[in-house]
């Protein structure tokens, strides 16, 4: 079967084509619209299409296959075994029961086939497209083997029905009848089972035209028997029928039909369980309703031919429907009429009565023959599409792929030879009610997934999920999947769990495999859906500190020189919003199309790639301030929003490429062809980012989106973020940062929680430098930092109470359950240094005052020069002598060091020497964290 793309294969009611109309070929042009094809053709040349068989229609494709497969066997062979044993009260039960989970699946059924175009696969193929790869493909398995089974099952009903009429005794004694002239035994059994297999696989082979052919054969004479089987109740008189011979040792050797008698009705009401002449197992309720259901499990006999129908969206429900109310209403009639008529003993010891009590005998020999062997058709052909649909989506990689062999005309001959030969393994089995709990629960777990991908879609609320059949609901969905998964366990709990855990390997195989698929996948809807609604109900105006996690937005210029940073913010997040940040300049009005769509793909890699839990902002703006402004603004959605925004560090460092993408360069960068590589080919994924500055500082700063960044408009971005209340953190030395070397040996995080720029008011307590210790402290919670120690350090001068201030602090971390050592740390001569300059600062600002006051200096200049950031206030000598502290502890050098950030200065021209302050204070400190803090962040409440 050739491959059809779903928009030419979907048929939409409104187009004026009744169903199964042929219409004129087309094809899809690049903008998505049908033409008309018109490819030129020689005169006399052969047209395509002629060579494929004409596809089927509702009656010969889905009425045909799905009567048949649900009378099959139970109708001739195991309907008076299930009156006989549960009586009419519990037969009407088990029917009615059955009857409404298989009609809460083909509710669930229809609704999906009309939903678009179905292609080769039935149930499977309805499954994968709705809840994905994964669990489509496991119930695709099961699936598979549920037909496999049930072909077995059909061919030793049949095997069991031949016997029966051409048997010799199994007790070595003469037959009086002429026609027993088969022996008997397992093996002959199973000789028995592989001819008629091979029957059914040369049938398959031929194709399914010829399969519809001979199923409508079967079909008339199944018909035909059924009539002279009602007839028979009323036609026949009073007759004596003797037992099979194996059952003559047991009790009687004759059972009597009786004809219609109120008796015989009364002795047939209640249940009589008793020893299975066929197994010498002890019947039940379960196992009985385990053989009486495989004369439901024929239901999706129509579907698993969508690929050979002519409008699959059409015939499916209409078909599958018709089946199911006409079956169901024999079903009861043939258990009335039996109950009314036949003795007990009749039902329980001899399963091929209707052969004995018929006007003609052998109408019903051919019936089981026919019903059986149509049956076991279908199941096989069946389980051939299933096996040919899963390789052709080459959810099991190499595997399968053998599978995807076709004839000319489109038969997949090799899935039907893989099917045919696992039908032959379970023919070892031997006797048709061992198998019936197995192909029960088989069946019974696949419509539960078909409830469940109805279910998905229905809550789901997708737009594009419109299908024409509307009588279903959710309800009818849950009551399916609560109807089958109580079944199973009921037939055989051992049997149910077994099957289940089957599946969900088989779910986590595919998963492993991570097959790519352009299905679309359910559970993205399902999480849209409710992350959709949770966001509505997370309000910000209930946020309480005490609940409070970082959510982050890390502008990044180029990943390729920002792993290292990329990889530790992850870190610190604490299952909070993580959002990675890119600005590229441009002006849109003078561009063709917009430059980020192309670049989503990269970043998605790069997040897969680093095995981080982020999201990815893009945006294109006419500068750097202005682009992360945006991104502050607009990143994140209702009370899920950054409040902490990460630089990093304006400095001369050569930038390094961590990716090391052989596969890019710049070439490939600028050439868009490069996108059209195949990915299989190259080791890494490809990443098109543009190279590394390759250590060619522009103006002083780090290149963002191709331009240089200039240190004025670096420092106004820390100071809009300040202005928005959000937090802000500078990362230096983090180009080549490898947290898996960091977290080698015993690791140290260390903590300066004061405002190393203003030594005059050292405070411990304030809003950012408790937001230092909760970053500290998030980092040691994580699974990879939690054997790193956290030290605080505390800078004192001479004459405080160094013990009182230390027990103080100490205090304050047993409050907040922090466990850090506490290193004091002398600074007199640090601060020495800083008041002398102050010393000074304080004469000179004497003096300009007074020379503002006569020459009429403007007083906002004066105000900005006493803004509490103190820029101005601290000199070169100073913030040298105090990185040289921070450098000269004796003790082993931290993973990560995380320092105090002042705000910016008020005063603008100011924003060089604020940033020339930081480079000296964080000079050759290693991988630093400057930290600003706006909104408090930690509480000792409960």
């Amino acid at each position: 079967m050739s491959e059809r793309t779903p928009l030419l294969h979907y048929r939409l009611s409104a187009s004026g084509h009744e169903p199964g109309e042929p219409r004129e070929h087309r094809q899809t042009t690049s903008a998505g619209h049908e033409e008309p094809d018109t490819r030129s053709r020689r005169p006399g040349a052969r047209n395509p299409a002629a060579a494929q068989p004409p596809k089927l229609n509702t009656f010969f494709g889905v009425v045909i296959p799905t009567l048949l497969s649900m009378f099959s066997v139970v109708v001739f062979l195991r309907i008076g075994f299930v009156v006989g044993q549960c009586g009419l009260y519990q037969t009407i039960a088990m029917l009615l029961v059955a009857y409404f989970i298989i009609s809460m699946t083909v509710l669930s059924v229809c609704a999906i086939s009309t939903n678009g175009a179905l292609d080769a696969g039935g149930a499977y193929y309805m499954i994968s497209r709705a809840l994905g790869p994964e669990f489509g493909g496991s119930i695709g398995i099961m699936f598979f083997l549920a037909n496999v089974c049930g072909s077995a099952l059909y061919v030793l009903g049949l095997v069991e029905a031949v016997l029966t009429t051409f048997g010799l005794p199994d007790d070595g004694s003469l037959s009086m009848s002429r026609s027993a002239v088969l022996p008997v035994g397992y093996w002959w059994s199973l000789l028995y089972g592989t001819v008629i297999l091979l029957l059914c696989v040369l049938v398959c082979l031929v194709g399914a035209h010829i399969y519809a052919k001979a199923t409508f054969l079967i079909f008339i004479i199944v018909m035909v028997v059924l009539g002279t089987i009602f007839i028979s109740f009323f036609a026949v008189p009073f007759r004596t029928v003797q037992l099979p011979g194996s059952n003559s040792t047991i009790g009687p050797s004759r059972a009597n039909f009786t004809g219609f008698k109120l008796d015989t009705l009364t002795g047939n009401l209640q249940a009589d369980y008793t020893l299975d002449y066929t197994t010498k197992a002890m019947m039940s309720f379960a196992t009985v309703f385990a053989v009486m259901f495989n004369g439901c499990t024929g239901i999706m006999a129509g579907s698993n031919m969508s690929g050979d129908l002519k409008n699959p969206s059409y015939s499916i429900p209409r078909g599958t429907i018709t089946a199911v109310i006409f079956t169901f209403i024999i079903y009861n009639l043939l258990s009335l009429l039996i109950s009314c008529t036949c003795d007990r003993i009749l039902l329980q010891k001899d399963y091929g009565f209707l052969r004995d009590i018929n006007v003609w005998g052998p109408f019903v020999t051919v019936g089981v023959y026919s019903s059986t062997l149509s049956a076991a058709m279908s199941n096989l052909i069946g389980a051939s599409r299933i096996l040919f649909a899963l390789a052709k989506d080459d959810l099991f990689g190499r595997v399968l792929s053998p599978a995807k062999r076709t004839s000319a005309s489109g038969n997949p001959w090799v899935s039907v030879l893989i099917s045919w030969f696992l039908v032959q393994l379970v023919l070892f089995s031997g006797k048709l009610n061992t198998i019936a709990s197995i192909v029960t629960i088989f069946f019974l777990l696949v419509y539960a997934a078909v409830d469940l991908a109805c279910l998905a879609l229905e809550w789901a609320s997708a737009p594009n999920f419109r299908p024409t059949f509307r009588y279903f609901t959710w309800h009818t969905c849950v009551l399916g999947i609560i109807g089958c998964a109580v079944m199973m366990f009921l037939i055989n709990a051992i049997y149910a769990s077994a099957s289940i855990a089957f599946m969900l390997l088989l779910l986590l195989l595919i998963h492993y495999l991570s097959p790519v698929s352009s299905w679309g996948c359910i559970s993205q809807a399902l999480i849209f859906h409710q992350v959709r609604k949770y966001l509505l109900m997370l309000d910000v105006r209930k946020d309480h500190v005490k609940f409070w996690r970082p959510q982050v937005l890390l502008m990044v210029s180029n990943p390729r020189s920002s792993v290292g940073l990329i990889t530790f913010i992850n870190h610190i997040k604490k299952s909070g919003l993580y959002v990675l940040g890119h600005v590229q300049l441009g002006d849109l009005d003078v561009l063709p199309s917009d430059p980020l769509q192309a670049q989503y793909d990269s970043w998605l890699s790069l997040v897969d790639h680093l095995n981080i839990k982020a999201f990815v902002n893009l945006t294109l703006a006419d500068s750097i301030r202005h682009g992360v402004q945006h991104l502050l603004f607009i990143s994140g959605l209702g009370g899920m929003r950054p409040n902490t925004l990460v630089l990093g560090f304006y400095d001369d460092a050569s930038p390094q490429d961590q990716l090391q993408d052989s596969s890019l360069s710049m070439s490939k960068f600028l050439d868009n062809s490069s996108q059209n590589e195949d990915p299989e080919d190259q080791d890494e994924p490809p990443f098109h980012f543009p190279p590394v500055r390759g250590g060619v500082a522009v103006g002083r700063g780090a290149v963002w989106g191709g331009k240089s960044l200039g240190p004025q408009e670096y420092v106004c971005i820390i100071a809009d973020a300040v202005k928005m209340l959000k937090n802000v953190a500078l990362a230096r030395y983090f180009g080549q940062f490898d947290h898996t070397h960091a977290l080698q040996g015993p690791i140290f995080v260390d903590v300066w929680p004061v405002n190393l720029l203003r030594p005059d008011s050292a405070a411990y307590v304030d809003t950012c430098s408790l937001f230092l210790l909760q970053l500290a402290c998030i980092l040691n919670m994580t699974r990879a930092w939690q054997k790193a120690r956290l030290r605080l350090f505390l800078c004192v001068e001479e004459g405080r109470s160094l013990k009182g201030t230390e027990q103080k602090l100490g205090h304050l971390l047993k409050d907040l359950r922090m466990k850090a050592d506490i290193c004091t740390v002398p600074w007199d001569s640090e601060v020495a240094l800083h008041w002398q300059r102050q010393t000074r600062l304080d004469r000179n600002e004497k003096e300009e005052e007074l020379e503002s006051e006569e020459g009429g200096v403007e007083a906002d200049k004066f105000f900005s020069n006493s803004f509490p950031s103190n820029t101005s206030r601290v000199s070169d000598e100073y913030l040298q002598a105090v990185n040289k502290l921070i450098l000269e502890q004796k003790l082993r050098p931290p993973a990560v060091r995380f320092l105090y950030l002042p705000r910016p200065p008020a005063d603008t021209s100011r924003y060089s020497d604020y940033l020339n302050q930081l480079e000296l204070l964080t000079r050759d400190l290693g991988p630093t964290l400057l930290i600003h803090g706006v909104t408090p962040v930690i509480t000792t409440d409960l």
